[in-house]
């Protein structure tokens, strides 16, 4: 007759073993293997392990025996297997995951390979190999900014709602100014991409002025009006109402979408706002320019004609963003937005509190 091993811990063992059960990062097998060995040193057998835990009475014996002979190695790799075993157990990984995940290393901002390896006391390529693994990239972050606007979720629906179902017999222009783009030439010219070579550019660069773009992107037809100008003040700003108005249908209602730079919301500006009724103002809420469609189309503008351009002079600039928007009007579409209201609110309010519960600690 078989008799189960006595199953007495330490209080290290112990702690060890709690800490595989309740973090998320362990394995469920281990987490398994982790559960049978605390039950059977509470003095449970094997059938009664195996009940608790809904599994076989011979996976309960087989990993209470391997703990009794191996200790914590025995539970965290798999014996019998063919190929060779790991060489980091699954502790050491765990246990680097946490850290990543759990802080930065001391006196730097952010874990390197370099720094975890000489903490956690493997080699530099092995964690490169767990963090890719887990999907970790601590040399890399993405910034944010939630919006603290009292009127946040008026906002959000107000201008997600210009999206999804717009005013009929209207216009939808999201509007704004891409201000301080930078006329920039190369000290020396570059060399073209050729093959197993990419191209180059200088990394020093001329500056030659800057010029301001102001444009209104169709949400439906996705054809953009636009002037560039030198500065990007209120009667800038006005000048391109009028621009918009001139080239609208005169029948049409207008709803611009906006952010809240205080041009937009100059004494003058509102009178003239109210002497062309068809035009309807609709600002996002304070930090959440990204609800604005035209920062989209800026985006792709930037990328494609200006980042890796060589202007000797504004003029140059301003030639090449028309010859880009000339180009977009004539094979445009609509930008197609298809995330709802509540959807945003709902990631927005996660933000929220998870920010809320890292402040509070």
């Amino acid at each position: 007759m078989r008799i189960a091993p006595v199953i007495k811990l330490s209080d290290d063992q112990r702690d060890e073993l709690k800490r595989l059960v309740n973090s998320g990062k362990t394995p469920i097998r281990v987490v398994e293997r982790a559960q049978i060995v605390l039950l059977a040193a509470k003095g449970l057998e094997n059938r009664d392990i195996a009940t608790s835990l809904g599994i076989a009475r011979g996976t309960a014996g087989k990993w209470r025996t391997r703990f009794a002979e191996r200790d914590l190695p025995g539970i965290e790799q798999d014996a019998y297997r063919s190929g060779r075993p790991p060489r980091i157990s699954h502790t050491a990984v765990a246990r680097i995951v946490g850290k990543t995940t759990g802080g930065t290393p001391e006196a730097e901002s952010h874990w390197s390979r370099a720094t975890m390896s000489k903490v956690v006391g493997v080699s530099e390529s092995s964690v490169g190999r767990i963090w890719r693994k887990h999907g970790l990239k601590p040399h890399l972050f993405r910034s944010f900014k939630l919006s603290r606007d009292p009127n946040f979720v008026e906002k959000l629906e107000d201008i997600v709602g210009l999206y999804l179902n717009p005013p009929e017999n209207a216009i939808v222009l999201a509007v704004d100014e891409k201000s301080q783009i930078q006329a920039l030439d190369r000290t020396q010219p570059g060399l073209p991409i050729k093959r197993g070579r990419l191209g180059t550019m200088t990394h020093d660069y001329k500056r030659n002025g800057t010029a301001t773009l102001f444009a209104a992107l169709n949400v439906l037809s996705g054809k953009v009006i636009s002037a560039c100008m030198p500065r990007h003040r209120h009667r800038e700003w006005l000048k391109f109402l009028r621009i918009i108005d001139k080239e609208t249908p005169p029948d049409r209602d207008l709803h611009l979408i906006a952010d809240n730079y205080s041009t937009h919301k100059h004494p003058k500006v509102h009178q003239w706002l109210d002497a062309h009724p068809r035009f309807h103002m609709h600002f996002t809420p304070t930090s959440a320019s990204w609800l604005n469609m035209v920062e989209r189309f800026f985006r792709e503008l930037t990328e494609k004609a200006i980042r890796r351009g060589r202007f000797a002079s504004v003029y140059e600039l301003v030639d090449a963003i028309y010859m880009y928007i000339d180009k977009h009007n004539t094979n445009s579409g609509p930008f197609i937005w298809t995330a709802k209201a509540a959807d945003i609110l709902a990631k927005v309010t996660r933000a929220r509190r998870k920010l809320e519960t890292i402040t509070n600690l």
